[in-house]
């Protein structure tokens, strides 16, 4: 297992001074009380530019801040079981194009949910969801917090966010349920990466969690990520404000120190920057870590391109000059979005502030850990605006 590397920001095509100022502009929001601490990561050419904390680890105690502070990185667990069924994909266990009934029985006579004039009909699919569908997030599926149609309300009355099913109930519990548009006209962010979370324990035989670990951990050395945090390290686990900052109201996150009965592929790990940092080397060295390889080169490419073709899409999620590939959200233009990178890039996040990008035109990425659930809409971008203004050449 290699480590990660460190040099200058100088020697990468960094500015020293702009990295600071980075730093500074959060530093500032620590001291005024709005974010309660952060670690920030930066690498370039395969070597690590920025890594510091700042700020507080948990408020309520007082603790400072550590570069190994253990934070729920929720929706960044996506890329991971992505890459977990394309090596199970590599491993000829599933095609893309497999409907998804094929692997999970219960979705193979699903209906979609049509609402017109007040009414909700069901209508037969014109075709079902793929295992590509589900990677893409067109699928048909949706979350419950992202509107108040129908089978979003029927997400909430069942209360399909709860930890508490196994991953084998939750799937059958959300097949029983409607699709919300019919597989592969428009994309959805959605519950279909927990979905994915299903399929990998049915094709591998193995629990989620044992099969990340087993394929994915272990082999790239990120040996502090796991969907619960055991008693030995939870003095390190990175906590928000008890009240949001700017609206008063109680921050709400998962208990870290609690195995749940679920495995959530959609949001359930457990991370460090530095645990990440080596996934995201991963991919930007396309499918290889420390001389391990998971994922061949161009499986990787495939990944990491645009698979939506222009189809439509729901909510603000995806900024303009933006697709979606499998599992990360894809930069299409060189300009139209309000933030800065390049052709190629690709990036995702998680609900309670954590953000990472990379950027192989530049051969840069960067990582920032934060547990601020209400502000990650302004930082994300203020994150990407900051990297870019250091890079150099």
């Amino acid at each position: 297992m290699t480590e990660l590397t460190f040099a200058s920001p100088a020697e990468l095509g960094l500015c020293p001074d702009r990295l600071q100022r980075l730093l500074d502009v959060l530093q500032a929001d620590v001291d005024r009380g709005r974010l309660p601490g952060a670690v920030a990561l930066v690498a370039r050419g395969g070597k690590v530019a920025l890594f510091e904390s700042l700020g507080q680890l948990d408020p309520a105690a007082g603790t400072v801040m550590s570069r190994d502070a253990i934070f729920r990185i929720y929706s960044m667990t996506k890329p991971v079981v992505s890459v977990a069924v394309m090596m199970l994909m590599e491993q000829g266990k599933l095609l893309l194009s497999d409907p998804v009934g094929k692997h999970l029985p219960e979705f193979a006579n699903q209906k979609v949910a049509v609402e017109r004039d007040g009414q909700v009909t069901l209508e037969d699919l014109i075709r079902p969801a793929t295992v590509q569908d589900l990677l893409r997030h067109t699928a048909g599926l949706t979350y419950e917090f992202l509107g108040s149609a129908a089978v979003q309300q029927q997400y909430a009355e069942i209360n399909m966010g709860s930890r508490e099913r196994s991953n084998a109930e939750f799937s059958r519990t959300l097949a029983g349920l409607p699709l919300m548009h019919q597989p592969g006209s428009v994309w959805e962010y959605s519950r279909a990466t927990d979905v994915l979370g299903r399929l990998v324990e049915v094709v591998s035989r193995q629990s989620l969690g044992d099969y990340l670990r087993q394929a994915i951990f272990i082999p790239l050395g990120m040996f502090e990520t796991g969907f619960a945090v055991d008693a030995a390290d939870q003095h390190r686990i990175a906590e928000p404000f008890a009240h949001d900052p700017d609206g008063g109201e109680p921050m709400r996150v998962l208990d870290p120190r609690r195995r749940m009965a679920m495995e959530s592929g959609g949001g359930g790990l457990l991370s460090t920057a530095m645990d990440y940092a080596r996934f995201l080397q991963f991919m930007r060295n396309r499918g290889e870590l420390g001389g391990k390889r998971l994922l061949g080169p161009h499986t990787v490419d495939f990944m990491t391109a645009d698979h939506l073709d222009g189809l439509p899409s729901t909510g603000d999620l995806l900024p303009p000059g933006h697709g979606f590939g499998l599992g990360f959200a894809v930069r299409t233009a060189a300009g139209v979005s309000p933030v800065p990178g390049s052709v190629g890039l690709y990036y995702w996040g998680g609900i309670a502030g954590t953000t990472f990008f990379v950027d192989p035109a530049q051969d840069l990425y960067a990582l920032l850990m934060i547990q601020a659930p209400n502000q990650r809409d302004h930082y994300r971008p203020l994150f990407r605006s900051l990297v870019y203004a250091a890079l150099l050449e």
